[in-house]
């Protein structure tokens, strides 16, 4: 099966870069999966899970806001963070769930629309992080 290079990089420098068979990535118009030699396209990313498959083994990643660049036989994601599932703190992340849900129920009875978006980011990332966590010990 051809590959496609995979490439994920954060602020703090590259997470993968590595030569996968088919990835599969939360863009904001909708889950999108891409294979080897995908036509040229730009997506936006938000948080959730990316996943990508190499040699019948499937691996996991939380991802939060950012770009993906489809290129050359090449994907690229910039991203404000990654987390591989299997190195999610599945405790900690639940733990960051329910303050999120405590901080949104505060913020909408204060209306406090910034604390209120903070909060809900917060949320997502930690749902992202729980997602792909319960995902790699799936699979």
């Amino acid at each position: 099966m051809a590959t496609i290079n995979l490439e994920v990089v954060t602020p703090t420098g590259p997470v993968i870069s590595t030569d996968v068979d088919i990835v599969t990535a939360p863009g904001h118009g909708g889950e999108f999966g891409v294979l080897a030699n995908h036509a040229p396209f730009l997506s936006t990313i938000k948080t959730g899970t990316l996943s990508f498959k190499r040699d019948r083994e499937v691996k996991y990643l939380m991802v939060s806001g950012g770009f993906a660049e489809v290129s050359n036989n090449k994907i690229t994601f910039l991203v404000e963070s990654a987390e591989y599932g299997y190195d999610v703190d599945v405790d900690r992340a639940i733990s960051a769930k329910e303050r999120a849900l405590k901080r949104i129920a505060q913020a909408q009875q204060k209306g406090e629309q910034i604390n209120l978006t903070r909060a809900e980011a917060a949320l997502q990332r930690a749902l992202a992080r729980i997602q792909a966590a319960e995902n790699s010990r799936q699979g």
